[in-house]
């Protein structure tokens, strides 16, 4: 009769497997190496910033509610963040796989067999009834599951960031796209006072000539100034549509479905007096791609664990709980009662090779994520440090247009008053008018410029997205 184990010696395998099942194979993760970054703020930041917290939100500063309606319909129903949205998913039911790994695999079982009883060959057929549960369960003695949902949960984290970096581009794209589009259609409309001031000044340059007080070079010139100015509005007019047709495919809309409703020009939003800009140790923890990057770093890391546990053996218990009978009679009777527990042992130590060079792979890709890392966050600091400068160099810019758009003003105003005092000729004030427009096509140009360096700042900052609250299925950091 086959002796049953003690309890002393089950408690004894348990504390061994306890004990073994504590251990963790492979490097741990320590966190992203330390980046350089500068001490005292922002190098690049000029007038018109400061060190304040930025707002995530950043493009309600503008004061604009279409534009605010524009990005909040192509946040909510864009194909991109749709498409992320879907790799996030994918993502957090691969960790959850991965953690049932941890757990046993159950099942239940019923058989009937019925066949020649090998023992007493001449005798009748032998009937076998089991009904039952059975586990398996892999214990994870070396680290190898927990590696694996280490890994899976790093991965998850960096899908979410890619979300989120999705959402910061897109943003910005629909905000540069309005800007360009209320650019044009305010260009056009000056463009088009110019070209009829240019017609006017042609058609009195003609009566002169006509009276001898002009030559036909005179007029030659008003003709060419006259062309040179209406060959502008045929690319200002398909900038305009170009730029509805990009609104409406980013908001999931066909080309053309936003004609009508952003057809009527309006003035180009303008950025605050004052941009926050905060600094850029919270730039690199904010950033999505940085975030990411140091993710795939976490996740790498992870692997190299999973590949070394694979050269420690494997344990894995099989268990069978259940009756068992060769008459449904007696199938539910105490001596039916069968537990069964198989430890099964498994290991490949002549496979040394292979998990090795699996191992040195695993290495060399985690040693290539931190070089990742390392070129995300100088990446990050390059483009922070490049917007904060464009944007500051085109204040000074508007400033500057602003004056030259009050001086011609103040030309044309003084060419009337000549005009009514018959010391200046009609043409004189057509002339002055036509470099009025002309400045001020050149401060509004600049302005939208502004503006789009705003927008260019706001994403070099990672912001646009805001953290999504807490969910049950996604890993913790």
């Amino acid at each position: 009769m086959p002796r049953t184990p003690s309890t002393a010696s089950l408690a004894l395998l348990g504390a061994v497997l306890l004990g073994l099942a504590a251990c963790t194979v492979g490097p741990d993760y320590k966190g992203p190496p330390a980046a350089a970054i500068p001490a005292g703020g922002f190098k690049r930041a000029l007038a018109g910033t400061n060190a304040a917290a930025p707002v995530a939100r950043w493009w309600t500063a503008l004061g604009d509610p279409e534009l605010d309606r524009l990005v909040g319909a192509a946040l909510e129903a864009s194909p991109t963040v749709e498409a992320a949205q879907a790799r996030v998913r994918e993502a957090r039911a691969n960790y959850m796989q991965q953690r049932a790994g941890l757990r046993p695999t159950t099942g239940s079982s019923a058989l009937y067999l019925r066949t020649k009883n090998p023992l007493d060959p001449g005798g009748g057929d032998l009937n076998l009834y089991t009904l039952g549960f059975d586990a398996s369960w892999e214990l994870d003695l070396f680290g190898g599951t927990r590696r694996a949902v280490e890994a899976a949960g790093a991965a998850a984290q960096a899908s979410e960031a890619s979300l989120r970096d999705v959402r910061v581009s897109l943003s910005a794209e629909v905000a540069d796209a309005y800007v360009q589009l209320r650019d044009a259609q305010r260009r056009l409309a000056l463009t088009r006072r110019n070209a009829d001031i240019d017609a006017h000044l042609l058609d009195l340059m003609q009566i002169r000539r006509n009276g001898g007080t002009a030559s036909d070079l005179d007029v030659e010139r008003i003709v060419n100034q006259l062309d040179s100015t209406r060959a502008t509005l045929g690319p200002l007019r398909a900038l305009t549509l170009a730029q509805l047709d990009r609104l409406a495919v980013l908001t999931a809309q066909a080309p053309g479905a936003l004609d009508a409703e952003l057809a009527p020009a309006a003035a180009v939003p303008v950025p605050p007096a004052t941009v926050a800009v905060g600094d850029p140790a919270a730039l690199l923890r904010r950033r999505p791609d940085v975030v990411a990057a140091e993710r795939r770093l976490a996740q790498s890391t992870a692997v190299i664990g999973q590949n070394v546990a694979a050269l420690f053996p494997k344990v894995s218990l099989l268990g069978f709980l259940g009756f068992g009978a060769t008459s449904a009679g007696t199938l539910f009777n105490g001596s039916s009662f069968t537990p069964v527990v198989a430890p099964l042992l498994q290991w490949t130590p002549f496979d040394f090779g292979r998990t090795r060079g699996r191992i040195n792979q695993a290495r060399a890709a985690r040693d290539e994520a931190e070089a990742d890392y390392h070129e995300a966050v100088l990446g990050a600091l390059e483009d922070a440090e490049t917007s904060l400068a464009q944007y500051g160099e085109q204040r000074g810019t508007v400033a500057d247009l602003a004056r030259v758009q009050q001086s011609a003003e103040k030309v044309y105003s003084m060419t009337e008053i000549r005009l009514r005092g018959g010391t200046a000729a009609t043409t004189d004030v057509l002339d002055a008018d036509t470099r009025r427009i002309q400045a001020e096509l050149d401060y509004q140009q600049a302005l939208a410029q502004l503006t789009r360096d705003y927008i260019a700042l706001q994403k070099s900052l990672g912001l646009g997205w805001v953290e999504p609250a807490a969910d049950t299925n996604a890993p913790a950091r």
